[in-house]
């Protein structure tokens, strides 16, 4: 089998996911995913999908990512890593979906109006 590649995004990230059969190497920008996100509840957002189908140590995973802040980041891969494992086998798709693992979560930070402090804060009214 070929590398199988596939794109997750969220808020600001975009990860370019390739999966192939292997070890169960995971690698995050050249680097291990355990030394690119140290913080370890992040760590669980990425490898979740295998884990969900137990198959932790059937494939390889090499991750392209940038923008965004770690979570972000993680989110964006573990959406990669969920429609690369689809593409390679439709039967995982019903373990996947109810998890909303291949669900796009379209929330992004809100733009900052003219003449307001933040996106929706006003200036503390004065009466006098």
């Amino acid at each position: 089998m070929e590398w199988i590649k596939a794109t997750g995004r969220r808020k600001a990230s975009i990860a370019r996911v390739l999966l192939a059969y292997g070890t169960g190497k995971v690698t995050i920008n050249n680097k291990d995913y355990k030394e690119y996100f140290p913080v370890p509840h992040i760590q669980q957002k990425v490898v979740d999908p295998l884990i969900t189908l137990g198959a932790e140590n059937k494939y390889d995973i090499k991750v392209n990512v940038h923008g965004g802040g770690i979570k972000g980041q993680a989110e964006a891969i573990r959406m990669g890593i969920s429609r690369a494992l689809v593409e390679e086998n439709e039967e995982h798709r019903p373990a996947l979906k109810p998890q909303g693992f291949l669900t796009r979560d379209s929330r992004v930070v809100e733009r900052k109006k003219p003449g307001l402090r933040k996106a929706r804060k006003r200036a503390q009214f004065s009466k006098r």
